[in-house]
């Protein structure tokens, strides 16, 4: 991994991909019985994951979102300039990552859809990985952080601060 996160922070890409539109792909996580899922009715979310030890973080983005999405149709528009952390509440680390880390710290990406809509399939992700989503829709930007997690909407509102150039068609 060539970028080097925050000291005690798991690494991790986030992706804004973003239609002709200018709204972006949400989906409802599929496992609403893991120990983070504290706040119901925030369920949705961008996709997300881990960066593996020999990827760089943009590596790592287009492979999460394949895996997540399907989508390998994209136009990379920006990089968020640092990393975004949010700290886990102190009894879901504990469990979650037997406290190895104490929350996350993501590299963000924003990607422009250039292929259809039908290219998504969150049913049946490539690579036979577990669907990580049961439901998805394009919405505006500024509305994600109201959507996401509590303890995950500071980086959410710094996203939509970072890419709301790209929320206009």
């Amino acid at each position: 991994m060539t970028d080097t996160p925050p000291e005690g922070y798991r690494p991790c890409v986030g992706l804004a991909l973003f239609n002709a539109q200018g709204l972006v792909f949400i989906g409802r996580r599929a496992n609403k019985s893991l120990r983070e899922h504290v706040a119901p009715g925030h369920e949705w979310q961008m996709p997300q994951g881990g960066i593996d030890d020999a990827e760089t973080s943009l590596q790592a983005a287009t492979r999460e979102l394949q895996e997540e999405t399907n989508v390998t149709s994209v136009t990379l528009l920006a990089e968020a300039p640092g990393w975004l952390t949010y700290d886990l509440p102190v009894d879901i680390g504990k469990e979650a990552w037997k406290g190895r880390w104490r929350g996350q710290a993501q590299k963000w990406f924003a990607f422009r859809l250039t292929g259809p809509d039908s290219e998504i399939d969150i049913a049946t992700p490539a690579g036979g990985h577990k669907a990580e989503f049961d439901a998805w829709r394009w919405e505006r930007l500024d509305a994600t952080p109201s959507l996401i997690i509590p303890f995950k909407q500071g980086v959410y509102r710094e996203v939509a601060a970072l890419f709301a150039p790209f929320a206009a068609a």
